[in-house]
């Protein structure tokens, strides 16, 4: 109450110094009760504590000066000041609601976009200007917030990849917002800060089947007949629908073609005799893919280890010829003689 809002002043063309002709007395006509004005200075002040420019921005006041001291027969002028009311911050942001849903899909990209909120403030101005950040939950390390400088909204992006609909389908954010400018002289009508919760659910997205290991390692006899079983790889689609998966094996990469895999089972067997001899180990790799979507493939690589047999026999380099004397001594070395076995060991 009582603050200086601005000062009005008359002129009366009457000499002043003959009687009361110009002396002039001000009243307000229009703005009460929440302005007045100094009768004999014209200065006007507020007449009201706590005026909230979010319930009312303008006022009209009409002032009015009258001469002859404001006594009957004076005669009088008036004047309109319109008064703007300038903002303070005195208004905390508010969350409109406690809670917010959102989704994200477990295949989206670091910096991708998962919603956003806005707290209100009913200040304008850099009085109402908000800031967010999270300050609990579960979803911390993949989610991060920030505030438009447009809008003033809260927006949650995807910090980094890593969210898994098999292994975890929600996770929950509590998020705050701030005033970012507080006025030390409204600090009693705070805090200037309001939280809300935000639950976000993560969606399934179509994903290539899971083999139980990246890689496989097997061993069969050399020479096993047609169609013995060398080991099984086993892949499983996580998704939601758990779509069945097939099995092939990938021919670029096994240009003897000395296996083949069962396509239900995941079973590896001999298409043809094999030599350790000639080919002591042989690395494929097997295709999974979703029977209902054969697009999502994963592969697994299978090294094959040929065991051997004993199917060689010794083998002399070269032929050989040794002459002896006829005087030669028991004992005596005449030559020495080489023979190898291929098998191992």
């Amino acid at each position: 109450v009582g603050t200086f809002v601005i000062q009005v002043t008359a002129t009366d063309a009457d000499d002043p110094s003959y009687g009361n002709s110009a002396r002039l007395v001000y009243s307000i006509l229009q703005g009460q009760p929440y302005f007045s004005v100094e009768p004999q200075s014209g200065i006007i002040r507020t007449a009201l504590p706590n005026m909230d420019r979010e319930a009312r921005e303008e006022y009209q006041v009409v002032i009015q000066a009258k001469d002859m001291g404001g006594h009957m027969g004076g005669l009088s002028g008036t004047t309109q000041v319109t008064v703007t009311l300038t903002d303070v911050n005195d208004n905390p942001p508010k969350f409109p609601q406690s809670v917010y849903q959102m989704s994200v899909s477990e295949a989206a990209v670091p910096g991708v976009v998962v919603g956003r909120l806005n707290a209100k403030d009913n200040d304008i101005g850099e009085n109402g200007m908000v800031s967010y950040s999270i300050i609990d939950g579960d979803g911390k390390e993949f989610f991060e917030i920030s505030t438009d400088s447009q809008t003033q909204d809260g927006v949650i992006k995807l910090r980094k990849q890593g969210l898994d609909f098999e292994t975890k389908r929600s996770y929950f954010l509590r998020v705050e917002a701030n005033n970012v400018h507080i006025d030390p002289r409204f600090l009693s009508r705070g805090p200037f800060k309001d939280t809300a919760t935000v639950k976000v659910s993560v969606e399934d997205a179509d994903e290539p089947p899971t083999f139980s290991s990246p890689a496989y390692l097997m061993e069969v006899d050399e020479g096993a007949p047609f169609g013995t079983a060398v080991g099984q790889v086993r892949a499983v689609d996580h998704d939601l629908g758990h779509s069945p998966v097939s099995y092939k094996i990938d021919w670029h990469n096994d240009f003897d073609r000395y296996f083949s895999v069962e396509a239900e089972s995941g079973v590896i067997k001999t298409v043809k005799p094999l030599d350790r001899e000639l080919t002591a180990w042989c690395n494929i790799s097997v295709i999974a893919e979703e029977a209902n979507n054969p697009l999502q493939t994963s592969s697994a690589k299978v090294s094959i280890r040929v065991r051997d047999i004993n199917d060689n026999a010794p083998e002399f380099a070269e032929p050989y010829k040794a002459n002896v004397c006829e005087n030669a001594k028991p004992g005596q070395l005449i030559k020495t003689i080489r023979a190898v076995d291929r098998d191992e060991s």
